[in-house]
C-alpha cells in the first residue's frame, strides 16, 4: 500500500518537483525531496494540519510564498516529468524513506554549514547541499508513523 494516495498526475507533479529541487544532488537527493513531500501530506501537524493531497503539498503557500522556490522561480519545474524521475517519485510514494529525510519536514541549501536548528525544529542530517529538519519531538506523531 502507498504511502500517501496518488494520482498519475500527482505522480508527475512529484516527479517534476523532486528534479528542478534536487536534480544537481543525483538520484538520492532527489529521493530525498520526495520524502519531505510525502511527509508533509502524512503530517496531521504544524503548517501541515489542512495539506493532504499532493498538489496542496506543492503549491502551499506559506508566509505569502510558495514552501516550495521552484514552484515559484524554477523554470525546470514547469518541464514535463521525464521518466527517471518518474520512477523515483513512484517509489517515495510508495514506500522509500531513509535518514535523513525519513522523517523530515523541512529541507532547505543554507549555502554556509546547516545551523543545528530552523525555525526551532532540530536538524536531522545533511546530504550534499540541502540540510533536512524533523520536527520537534511529540510533535508530529502522524511523520513518525506513516
Amino acid at each position: 500500500m502507498a504511502r500517501v494516495k496518488y494520482t498519475d498526475s500527482d505522480l508527475a507533479l512529484v516527479a517534476r518537483m523532486i528534479r528542478a529541487e534536487a536534480e544537481g544532488e543525483g538520484q538520492q537527493g532527489m529521493l530525498y525531496v520526495g520524502n519531505v513531500i510525502v511527509n508533509r501530506a502524512i503530517a496531521d501537524c504544524l503548517d501541515f494540519k489542512e495539506v493532504r493531497t499532493i498538489p496542496q503539498v506543492i503549491y502551499q503557500v506559506q508566509g505569502g510564498n510558495y514552501s516550495f522556490e521552484a514552484v515559484q522561480k524554477g523554470n525546470v519545474f514547469y518541464n514535463r516529468a521525464r521518466g527517471v524521475e518518474k520512477r523515483l517519485a513512484k517509489k517515495t510514494l510508495d514506500y522509500w524513506r531513509e535518514h535523513p529525510a525519513k522523517f523530515a519536514l523541512w529541507y532547505f541549501n543554507p549555502y554556509a554549514p546547516c545551523p543545528p536548528t530552523w525555525y526551532d525544529q532540530p536538524f536531522a542530517g545533511q546530504f550534499k547541499q540541502h540540510c533536512y529538519y524533523e520536527p520537534i519531538a511529540n510533535t508530529c506523531d502522524s511523520v513518525y508513523s506513516g
